[in-house]
């Protein structure tokens, strides 16, 4: 989800109301994908590399984030969402580690769409946790290296309960995947709008979904 800033910037703007005005493409790109049947919608919405931005707006986005939270369990629950989260989540000040918690509770017995927030997020970071998490295995006598495959790795990564991709967005024009779920879109498919992240709605959405459909997915072969 990027462009927040440009947005924002050429309305003369602060940042963080990029930030505010994003939520309803949020909602709208999420109440979209379950009327569609999507099952899984995976959202970027902050990266390890975020906690470098200015405190203030760290801080902000953080308030943002726990009123989103909170203020969309109602819309969530009409619409038959489930909530979960990837990343570290540790790092995440505590009234939103709290009010995640609280949200995803109330949202566990829905059986519609997996919504699941990318949050404190970054695909190295992943990947490095995982590789760690193999080593203790080794050490402690309960897998033997030669054992390690693909799906080892990948039943310990932060999305070993849910698929991979098999679309991904990127909003702004962006051409880079910014550190994003690096080894579960190895055969994802790339879709590029140069629509920021504040006026992406359900006609770009149709549009990328369309795209996808158009393409012949031959995951290196014929």
């Amino acid at each position: 989800m990027d462009g927040n800033g440009r947005w924002a910037k050429t309305r003369g703007l602060p940042r963080v109301e990029g930030h505010r005005n994003g939520v309803e493409s949020v909602r709208a790109t999420v109440r979209a994908c379950g009327e569609l049947g999507v099952k899984y919608l995976t959202l970027y919405a902050f990266s390890v590399e975020n906690w470098n931005r200015p405190k203030d707006e760290v801080d902000t986005l953080m308030k943002y984030l726990a009123r989103f939270l909170k203020n969309e369990i109602g819309e969530l629950n009409r619409n038959n969402v489930r909530l979960e989260a990837v990343g570290q989540i540790y790092r995440l000040p505590e009234f939103v580690q709290e009010q995640l918690a609280k949200t995803k509770a109330a949202l566990a017995k829905n059986t519609g769409l997996t919504l699941i927030l990318a949050l404190s997020y970054g695909g190295r970071t992943e990947l490095v946790e995982a590789t760690r998490a193999i080593a203790q295995q080794v050490k402690a006598g309960k897998l033997d290296p030669a054992e390690i495959n693909e799906q080892v790795i990948a039943q310990n990564l932060y999305t070993h309960a849910y698929p991979d991709p098999e679309l991904l967005i990127r909003t702004s024009g962006e051409l880079r995947v910014s550190n994003f779920l690096l080894w579960q879109i190895s055969y994802a498919e790339f879709v590029v709008t140069p629509t920021l992240w504040p006026d992406f709605r359900k006609p770009q959405l149709y549009e990328a979904l369309e795209e996808y459909t158009r393409r012949n997915r031959r995951f290196g072969g014929l």
